[in-house]
């Protein structure tokens, strides 16, 4: 009787080091995992084993994830269909992970795979040797989390302690590496102690930051390794607020939230510090104009300074409680006071109009042809009717840059697909007046609040049916940031009698509900409760 002959079986060897110390000699660690799983390969040819010649060695790479380059080919590899077994020395060095490991060996069952350890014999086709699999994985994934338990609560002591763990040492000390203190840099000392007297004497931040540029203080110049430099740069005003909140130049150490003394000797004294953060305290209470950086323009992650060659992004102040001005303000002037910048802020309205203006001549003029089901929405009347989020998304795909200079009023339309730019004539300023926020003009206009808790709705059902995955998806697709997704969905948490109100109850009335306001009600998971805070919300909405 014949014997029938045996299916061949590629085996792919997959080897991993943590560290890439040892990684440049003639003999590593990964030569000698692989030369174990050779010799195991060559012990089952009698089985139709064979080795592949495909290296999958990943050299200095954590098994705390699967981030890994060969590991991400090996996956590749196996979904083409060119391996039918993963061979390795020993669990871990696939992952540490439980949840990882779990997930890998899902998918070498669905492409049938089977997964051989050289050390530890086991068969993942049995379900005793997934059992066992598991076992030695959750001790791995133990042994990890100890050692980080020990490496935190190390750093932790010493931190209580006073002593600087490491990192670059704040501006006005330097780092003793034999004592673990911070050392007086005395040329930086008397620039905090500079910036600590000019707070005081009633100068914003912005305006210090320009005082100690126009006399020559830079940021410390830094070289690395490999001989690139970074630092001597402008301070801005993030600088400053960073210095003027730092409890380490009194000499103190700040770690978990919790203030411990240090072994650093003192730049500023306690009074002077004290002194600083009350009047900062102070000035946060007195600004008159609210500022939201969080909210969202139509142009936001598109819109560039020419000036500057940074990002503007969209903001607005709220005066008076009922006058809106909404605008893009320049990241460097924003940082280094609107000196340093010619632009600093445009109006939000005019801007978007404009580059409307701009791109609809463009398109109909060149008859743009990529894109068509976006160009049809952009071109027609349902334009107006379309979510915000859906018109940022489609304008997205169109543009990939917008550029404008308030000096020369030029405006640059940089398109996606085909990197090209066009300039055109715009003064922002004519091309609309300041945008201000009149009740008698948003209650004419669908709610913001009943938009967002529609697209809710339709996140959801798109989601039910399996044609949008996850939120991380939704966000992409809509072009939406992944918090302004999440508060989107949660309205989906309001009680029934709520969301019928604000889907049928009268518009100029829901028109005038802020959104975030939602969020408190949000948070109560009592329907009754819910009933009550939506009641008071609406008593305390501004009378027409």
């Amino acid at each position: 009787m014949n014997e029938t002959k045996k299916p061949i079986i590629r085996c792919a060897i997959y080897t991993r080091k943590s560290t890439s110390e040892g990684l440049d000699q003639d003999f590593t660690s990964l030569d000698n995992q692989r030369e174990a799983s050779e010799n195991y390969i060559k012990s089952q040819q009698h089985e139709g084993w064979i080795c592949l010649e495909n290296k999958y060695d990943d050299g200095g790479f954590t098994g705390a994830n699967i981030d890994r380059p060969a590991l991400q080919k090996l996956l590749s590899d196996i979904k083409d269909g060119k391996i039918n077994c993963v061979v390795v020395y020993k669990v871990d060095r696939l992952s540490r992970s439980l949840l990882d490991f779990s997930q890998l060996l899902e998918f070498f069952d669905k492409n049938s795979v089977a997964f051989v350890s050289v050390t530890q014999q086991f068969n993942t086709n049995t379900s005793m040797g997934r059992l066992t699999l598991n076992i030695l994985l959750s001790f791995a994934q133990f042994e990890r989390e100890i050692i980080s338990e020990r490496t935190k609560d190390k750093m932790s002591a010493a931190r209580k302690k006073g002593q600087w763990t490491g990192g670059k040492p704040p501006f006005g000390y330097n780092a003793d590496k034999e004592t673990k203190k911070l050392v007086i840099n005395p040329e930086e000392a008397k620039v905090i102690r500079e910036i600590f007297a000019l707070y005081l004497e009633g100068h914003s931040m912005i305006k210090i930051a320009n005082i100690i540029n126009e006399k020559g203080y830079r940021t410390r110049l830094y070289t690395a390794k490999n001989k690139n430099r970074s630092g001597g740069n402008i301070f801005s005003l993030t600088h400053i607020q960073l210095f003027l909140k730092s409890v380490v130049y009194t000499g103190k150490i700040k770690y978990n939230n919790q203030i411990y003394a240090g072994l650093q000797e003192a730049i500023i004294d306690e009074e002077t510090f004290k002194k600083v953060q009350e009047k900062i305290a102070e000035n946060s209470i007195e600004r008159k104009a609210i500022k939201n950086f969080d909210c969202s323009g139509l142009l936001t992650h598109l819109l560039k300074c020419k000036a500057c060659g940074t990002m503007m992004y969209h903001t607005y102040t709220l005066k008076k409680k009922h006058h809106k001005y909404r605008y893009y303000l320049c990241t460097n002037a924003n940082k280094r006071g609107y000196i340093s910048c010619p632009n600093r802020s445009i109006n939000a309205q005019g801007t978007e109009d404009a580059v409307m203006d701009c791109l609809r001549k463009t398109i109909q003029k060149t008859k743009y042809t990529a894109h068509k089901t976006e160009i049809d929405a952009f071109l027609s009347p349902v334009w107006d009717t379309l979510f915000f989020e859906e018109k940022h998304r489609i304008i997205k795909i169109l543009l990939k840059e917008v550029d404008y200079d308030v000096s020369s009023k030029k405006m640059g339309l940089t398109f996606k697909d085909t990197n090209v730019r066009l300039e055109f004539d715009v003064d922002v300023k004519k091309s609309r007046p300041v945008n201000r926020y009149r009740k008698e003009v948003e209650i004419t206009k669908e709610p913001r609040l009943r938009k967002s808790l529609i697209l809710a709705h339709q996140l959801q059902r798109l989601m039910e049916k399996g044609k949008i995955k996850n939120s991380d998806q939704a966000s992409e697709w809509l072009g939406m940031h992944q918090v302004r997704l999440n508060q989107t969905l949660n309205l989906m948490l309001l009680s029934p009698s709520i969301q019928t109100e604000i889907l049928d109850g009268n518009s100029q009335t829901i028109s005038l509900i802020p959104e975030y306001k939602m969020r408190f009600i949000i948070d109560e998971f009592d329907w009754d409760k819910q009933a009550q805070l939506w009641r008071e919300l609406l008593q305390n909405l501004p009378k027409n």
